[in-house]
């Protein structure tokens, strides 16, 4: 209960008139709208009047929500939560009944965008990403795959020499390498190959960009490119950060589309890579960029020999990296 005082109700009333005020007084407290503060005291006034008073609210009448949660909301919405809170029903029904009016009439098969899916409920298109919709889905008992939705990342950058498969699928960290091999591939006639092996699509990673892109490959590239027997290659920096990206990369994309696929890395050219920096010296590479998280595992290593290990790893240990640039376009024929 919330408390007042007479100046309070007073101001409340408008009512300069101490007789009136106190007519008004008596008659909240007989209508049970407050009660005195008998611990306040009184004013020392006649009639007397106590100097505060608390305020009784009024029970609101939830009988027609109760009926609601347990009548009249689908069977695929969990009321449990909300008759339990009452008060939480309140304030999040007309988002629960825009849910519960697009079940009734929705069998959601049509898989559409998150942002689509999300106005065509609740004509809020970000709500599925805001945390008051997460919240509610949550209250609901619903989890995200019962929306039938998919995630929208960066439309990915690619080239394509050749649409057939099975076909090797190159995936680049930066966009120098790429158009560099990408004039390879189209100046190449009918060969299609990049350091002597053939290529059917170079794709633009943009650096750890590619993680999320893949993992949404059916829906951001061609239905060719998903074809189990295709092998999908990586080239990027060799350093702390391109390592990781290629580790990472090749985990989440066998977690969302299956371990048949396969996911290697474009050897040929990181050999090229090593070549080229032996004959600079380690001590003229460049070094490596400040922040890089050093936590690699054994994956991206365990495609190279123990002698290619060694040279790698002395490369890394003083510092220093390989970037993709150093090979340019006499070194990809």
């Amino acid at each position: 209960m919330k408390r007042t005082n007479l100046d309070a109700l007073s101001a409340h009333y408008r009512t300069a008139d101490y007789r009136e005020l106190y007519t008004k007084v008596i008659a909240l407290i007989d209508s049970r709208k407050i009660k005195p503060v008998k611990a306040s005291g009184k004013n020392g006034k006649s009639p007397a009047l106590y100097r505060e008073y608390w305020i009784i609210e009024e029970k609101q009448d939830i009988s027609e929500y109760i009926y609601e949660l347990n009548y009249e909301i689908v069977p695929s919405i969990s009321t449990d939560y909300y008759r339990a809170h009452i008060d939480q029903y309140i304030q999040d029904r007309q988002w629960v009944l825009l849910l519960n009016d697009y079940i009734k009439n929705n069998d959601f098969m049509t898989r559409m965008s998150e942002n689509e899916r999300s106005f065509d409920i609740w004509h809020r298109e970000k709500f599925l990403k805001q945390e008051q919709g997460k919240k509610i889905l949550k209250r609901c008992g619903l989890e995200t795959a019962f929306f039938n939705y998919y995630r929208t990342t960066e439309p990915i950058a690619y080239y394509t020499a050749t649409r057939q498969t099975p076909q090797n699928l190159l995936v680049l960290e930066n966009k120098d390498t790429f158009y560099s091999m990408r004039k390879c591939l189209m100046h190449g006639g009918n060969m299609h190959t990049i350091c002597g092996t053939p290529i059917g699509t170079l794709i633009y990673g943009a650096g750890k960009g590619i993680i999320a892109a893949f993992s949404d490959l059916d829906t951001s590239g061609e239905p060719y490119m998903l074809a189990p027997e295709n092998r999908i290659l990586y080239f990027g920096d060799l350093d702390y950060e391109g390592i990781r990206i290629y580790e990472k990369f090749a985990e989440k994309f066998a977690a969302a589309y299956g371990a048949q696929y396969d996911i290697r890395l474009f050897q040929c050219a990181y050999e090229r890579m090593l070549t080229k920096a032996d004959r600079i010296g380690i001590e003229d590479l460049p070094r490596t960029k400040e922040g890089q998280n050093r936590n690699i595992g054994s994956l991206f290593l365990g495609w190279f020999s123990q002698l290619q290990q060694t040279r790698i790893k002395a490369i890394l240990e003083q510092d220093r990296y390989i970037p993709q640039e150093i090979l340019n376009i006499q070194d990809m024929v």
